[in-house]
This record gives C-alpha cells, sequence and structure tokens, in this order.
C-alpha cells in the first residue's frame, strides 16, 4: 500500500547487529536483512498491530507525532 506521493507503508527493526525496513501491508524485507527466524516473528507481530501500524504510517506522512506501539517481545 502506499500513500499519494508513492512511499510503502514501513518501518524500521534492528536486532542486535541486524537492521531491516519492513513493509506494513505484507511483511516482507525491503531494505536490509534479518534472520528469517526472527522475521517470521516481526511478521507476527505485524499481524497483530497492523491496524495500529497503519494507523501510524497516516500520521507519520501527515507530519503529525505518532502513537507507541507494544514491542515484539
Amino acid at each position: 500500500m502506499a500513500d499519494a506521493d508513492g512511499w510503502q507503508a514501513r518501518f524500521s527493526c534492528e536486532s542486535l547487529s541486524e537492521k531491516a525496513v519492513i513493509s506494513i501491508p505484507d511483511g516482507n524485507v525491503i531494505e536490509g536483512s534479518i534472520r528469517t527466524a526472527k522475521l517470521k516473528l516481526v511478521q507476527a507481530w505485524i499481524e497483530i498491530h497492523r491496524d495500529e501500524l497503519m494507523a501510524d504510517w497516516k500520521l507519520a506522512v501527515n507530519g503529525q507525532p505518532v502513537f507507541k506501539i507494544d514491542p515484539l517481545r
């Protein structure tokens, strides 16, 4: 899902020495890398928080502050 400027809804995640940019709609890695096992956990987290993530994405692209989302535990 892209916004009016063509940006795909996404977020950054970090785990120790790994960094990746993850697509919100499909959970795929857009940039960087993350181990498969960790990616599966992130994808499950996306499923749980998809509505919150998309709401925050809309706020962010409009220059508004975003809400905190519970982290992956």
